[in-house]
């Protein structure tokens, strides 16, 4: 099931791979600045602490991995994460980032179609790696959020990352993978990250 129009796939074509480095960076440099005695913190993401969202975001990355040959997938449910890592959040992070930027980079730049560990299977190679990038920006945004970072998300990040959205998270969101949009509201005021505030939105988060 492809729901992603041609002129995304076009926009996203020139710029995946760099949305997905800059969204990398982002979640490692979020689990990074995480101090101890915040890995039970609640986070956005409703009812996981800081090391659960750590362990779904790592999980996604390695489950995008193995659809493209790389690896054999997380050894446990994305969507239960057990909230205690053996090792260091950090080298978790790393090791599937290691992975699946490995994956990625065996993906040429003219191949049509990737699978993907979406229910919607193969999707146009610039929309699946972005959408792979977007796991791991929102997360590496809801750790530094739960931890008291600044956000590590920006204006034209955010805008690729919400191209892709825009065309396959309604299915997921009907099966609980997002919660509902949030709505503005007129007493938030004007934002610094108006596509930032946008996309989280868009996802079920409040960025205020």
């Amino acid at each position: 099931m492809n729901t992603t129009d041609s002129a995304t796939v076009t926009a996203l074509q020139p710029v995946w791979r760099e949305v997905l480095a800059a969204s990398y960076r982002a979640l490692e440099n979020s689990v990074a600045g995480v101090r101890d005695g915040q890995e039970d913190n609640a986070t956005p993401c409703s009812e996981w602490t800081v090391t659960q969202v750590i362990q779904h975001a790592a999980a996604d990355q390695l489950a995008y991995a193995k659809m493209l040959g790389v690896g054999n997938g997380p050894a446990y449910d994305p969507f239960s994460p057990s909230g205690a890592i053996d090792g260091t959040a950090a080298e978790l992070v790393k090791d599937a980032l290691e992975r699946t930027t490995l994956a990625w980079a065996a993906v040429s730049d003219d191949t049509e179609t990737v699978p993907t560990p979406l229910p919607h299977g193969d999707l146009p190679t610039p929309v699946a790696a972005v959408m792979c990038a977007l796991d791991a920006g929102v997360h590496a945004w809801d750790i530094a959020i739960a931890t008291g970072q600044p956000s590590p998300l920006d204006d034209e990040l955010a805008g690729h990352l919400l191209a892709a959205a825009r065309g396959i998270v309604e299915p997921l969101r009907q099966w609980g993978a997002y919660a509902p949009v949030v709505e503005a509201e007129a007493a938030d005021g004007p934002s610094a990250t108006p596509v930032v505030d946008e996309l989280l939105r868009y996802l079920g988060r409040d960025p205020r």
